[in-house]
């Protein structure tokens, strides 16, 4: 395990504190590894959802109807 020193403003400590008082985290550390965790898994679902839309725009226009793309999904989710 590696040590960090960070600084923090005073109403951020009593944030902290209130979150530990809360019984949700049992000291600091827990809170800030908590903190990153969620800003991993923030970020991997940014980097999917931007994969997913350039996928699309790489897919080009379609010439399909509104109403037989809507048919077509149908079918595939009857399919599964």
């Amino acid at each position: 395990m590696l040590r960090k020193t960070i600084t923090l403003s005073e109403p951020m400590e009593e944030w902290i504190k209130s979150q530990i008082a809360s019984g949700r985290y049992a000291s600091d550390s827990e809170y800030f590894r908590d903190l990153i965790r969620k800003d991993q898994d923030k970020r991997a679902a940014e980097h999917q959802l931007r994969a997913m839309i350039q996928d699309g725009l790489d897919s080009g226009i379609s010439d399909k109807t509104m109403l037989e793309i809507k048919a077509e999904l149908h079918r595939e989710l009857l399919d599964k």
